[in-house]
């Protein structure tokens, strides 16, 4: 088994599709990550306003995961992200132990 890192991914949720896409997506990337790592702390921030525009949209659904996995599966969790619709912005980071 390989060695596992931790990491901690930040997520902005779009609020134009309402609060059910943002519960979908919600719920697609805490399975997907546990299926592929160790699911850690998950903090809801909610609705929040951004700091600037992204889209045209002035609020966010903001979401932090704190995870462990292999050195690989961030890689593929951001390619995940970027061709989901639903999600403004993204920021994954490894921590230090």
């Amino acid at each position: 088994m390989a060695l596992q890192k931790k990491y901690e991914i930040v997520l902005v949720f779009s609020l134009a599709k309402g609060d059910a896409q943002v519960e979908l997506l919600k719920e697609k990337f805490t399975e997907l990550i546990s299926k592929n790592g160790t699911l850690g702390e998950v903090e809801t921030w909610g609705k929040r306003r951004l700091a600037y525009p992204i889209n045209y949209e002035k609020e966010g659904y903001y979401m932090v995961i704190n995870f462990a996995s292999d050195e690989k599966f961030p890689a593929e969790l951001d390619r995940i992200i970027n061709i989901t619709d639903g999600v403004l912005r993204s920021l994954i980071v490894a921590k230090d132990e």
